[in-house]
């Protein structure tokens, strides 16, 4: 801050000295070693707060910037997601479409006695057959 050497601290001292006296020399010397620490004190609370802002400003920007990649991913995968399923729900109609029989009757089967084409009658216990999770050879009433 000052360049003071030694020999001007000395200067200094000897004319303060002869200035103020002897009797309050040491009174006024304390004086200023408080005013000269609390000036001290002061000069690096400004400073520690200038350093404080400085990092909130740094902090501010990266929170800034990891928000706007944090917005850009999420609108990503949103945009991934919706081309994803807009495929799928074409890929699904696409094979619903294949699964259905066409609108048409086939002139084969008009043609076919009218026996041909009924079912055979189904059996009497069709839910004992039908349960997959259970032993099939007990009848369903002591399953139950």
């Amino acid at each position: 801050m000052f360049d003071v050497g030694f020999s001007e601290i000395v200067v200094i001292a000897v004319v303060a000295l002869i200035v103020i006296g002897p009797e309050r020399l040491p009174k006024v010397a304390r004086t200023l070693g408080h005013l000269f620490g609390r000036m001290q004190r002061y000069v690096n609370d400004v400073k520690a707060d200038i350093s404080r802002e400085m990092e909130l400003d740094e902090l501010r920007k990266l929170q800034a910037t990891v928000q706007d990649a944090a917005q850009a991913i999420h609108q990503t995968v949103h945009q991934e997601i919706t081309t994803t399923r807009s495929e799928l729900n074409s890929i699904a109609s696409s094979a619903a479409e294949a699964v259905q029989p066409p609108a048409e009757t086939p002139i084969s089967a008009v043609a076919q006695p009218a026996a041909a084409v009924t079912a055979p009658a189904a059996e009497p216990n069709t839910q004992a057959n039908l349960d997959l999770g259970s032993d099939a050879s007990t009848p369903a009433s002591k399953r139950a």
